[in-house]
């Protein structure tokens, strides 16, 4: 999380310097203050006693996750790949026939 604190704040400070024209002290000074609070506030938020028992609890659950192998993780894949082409197709002549449908009822009409 500090890191993309930081990463955030260097990114501001090189816009406030090169776009908005900051002179380069204020341009540093202020991520920097940025970068310091949101540390301390990153910092304290891992360490208030209920998020710390959220997050040992996820890590308590995703441990019990059996998770799928190479081929079945594969296999899956290419089920969910083929029915969303089937599906698309499918919609795509569903399209296309109420298109020719309409086009035609509104040139007797």
């Amino acid at each position: 999380m500090a890191g993309a604190i930081a990463i955030g704040c260097w990114r501001l400070s090189q816009t406030m310097i090169e776009q908005w024209g900051w002179n380069q002290s204020l341009g540093l000074a202020l991520p920097t203050v940025v970068a310091v609070v949101g540390c301390w506030m990153a910092y304290r938020l891992v360490n208030y006693p209920r998020f710390a028992d959220f997050l040992i609890a996820v890590e308590a659950e995703m441990n019990k996750v059996s998770w799928p192998t190479r081929a079945e993780l594969v296999r899956a894949s290419l089920v969910v790949l083929f029915t969303i082409t089937v599906l698309a197709v499918v919609l795509a002549v569903f399209d296309i026939a109420w298109t020719v449908f309409f086009r035609d009822i509104l040139r007797i009409l």
